[in-house]
This record gives C-alpha cells, structure tokens and sequence, in this order.
C-alpha cells in the first residue's frame, strides 16, 4: 500500500486575492492553512470510521490526501464562493462520503448544494446518513481572487 489508510479528518477553508491564477490559488491554500504542503486530489469516500479532528498544522511538504474544490474570478466585484460536505454513515463499517461545489454566488447556497449532494450520494448507496459536517467560504474579487475549501484525509 503506498499510503496508510486515513483515520481522520478535518475540513479546511480560504480565500485569497494573488496577482494570478495560480497565486491566488496557493494563497488561498495558505489562508486554509495547508500552503505548505502536497495536496494529492482523491475523489470522495471517507475510509470507514473516520473520525473528525480540529484543524491541524500538517508537517512542511506533507503528502495531503484530500478531496477539494475551489473558484477563482479576476471579475471586480463578483462574489464567488467554495463548499466541501461530509456525510457520515450511522454504521461505523461503513463508508462515509464526500462532496465539493463551487459557484459565483454565496457560501450559503454553495454549502446547500454541498449538502444536498451528499443526501443524494447517501441515498444511492443505500447508506443511512448519521450527520452532514460542511464548510464554505465567500470572497468579493477585487481584482484576482479564489475561494477555496477541502477535506483533509489524515493518518
């Protein structure tokens, strides 16, 4: 196995302006707080009694499993917004999932659609859902910005 399996969990999120994409991007990273760090993009099963921990200062270069969205504007004025969901299952042996969204709109609107996606996913794997954990976050661009927002897999 090239990682261990995570057994934990924490969510994450930022927004930033940067001169271009690819900096508002990283300082966004760094307002979550994992800038320093590996991000390696997983898709979105949460391993089996996965149990959220408080955000935590991952070590410098860290390999980063995670599942993340992000939406980035270089349009004055526009409002955009990043949201990531996590389902947990009421059986422990269960897999719980996660979900992400991304709008030019408001953090509480992409956060819904966070949520109602997991419903969803929920409900086509047959899995009784025990509680819905979310997070979003909203910027107005002033000349170049991203909102951010992920879920970090943590051993």
């Amino acid at each position: 196995m090239i990682f261990p399996m995570p057994d934990k969990f924490f969510l994450v999120s930022g927004s930033a302006e940067g001169p271009t994409f690819l900096n508002s991007f990283d300082n966004a990273l760094l307002a979550a707080g994992i800038g320093n760090t590996n991000l390696i993009r997983i898709s979105s099963i949460l391993p089996p009694g996965a149990r959220e921990i408080p955000a935590t200062t991952l070590p410098f270069g860290s390999l980063v499993p995670m599942a993340y969205t992000s939406e980035s504007s270089d349009v004055p004025g526009e409002l955009i917004a990043a949201a990531v969901a996590v389902g947990l299952p009421q059986e422990e042996d269960q897999p719980g999932v996660i979900m992400e969204h991304h709008i030019r709109g408001y953090a509480e609107d992409c956060e819904e659609v966070a949520r109602q996606l997991i419903r969803s996913a929920f409900e086509n794997r047959g899995i009784a859902l025990q509680e819905i954990r979310s997070v979003a976050v909203e910027t107005k661009v002033v000349k170049l910005a991203t909102a951010f927002a992920g879920v970090v897999l943590w051993k």
